[in-house]
């Protein structure tokens, strides 16, 4: 995605458009925390809670938990452009 780039948030791969992150690798190497709207959050998180979550920290901030190894490739390549276009934007 234009203007992409990479560097490390919190000790793992984070990807920032400008100075706004849209996108961080978790710790468990399973998980990816993106930007997204509370709206399409919570239509996610209610219609497949073992891809899609959060946790207490990120509920009050428009990113949302997606479990890579559950998401199909299309959702997850949706999401983070959405996710970029949030930041970009």
């Amino acid at each position: 995605m234009p203007g992409t780039i990479e560097r490390s948030c919190y000790g793992t791969p984070g990807f920032y458009v400008g100075k706004k992150i849209f996108a961080r690798l978790l710790e468990d190497g399973d998980s990816v925390v993106l930007k997204i709207d509370y709206d399409r959050r919570d239509v996610l998180m209610q219609a497949d809670p073992q891809a899609y979550f959060i946790t207490e920290h990120y509920r009050n901030h428009p990113m949302m938990i997606v479990r890579l190894s559950t998401v199909d490739a299309a959702d997850l390549r949706e999401l983070l452009e959405g996710a970029w276009q949030i930041a970009s934007g």
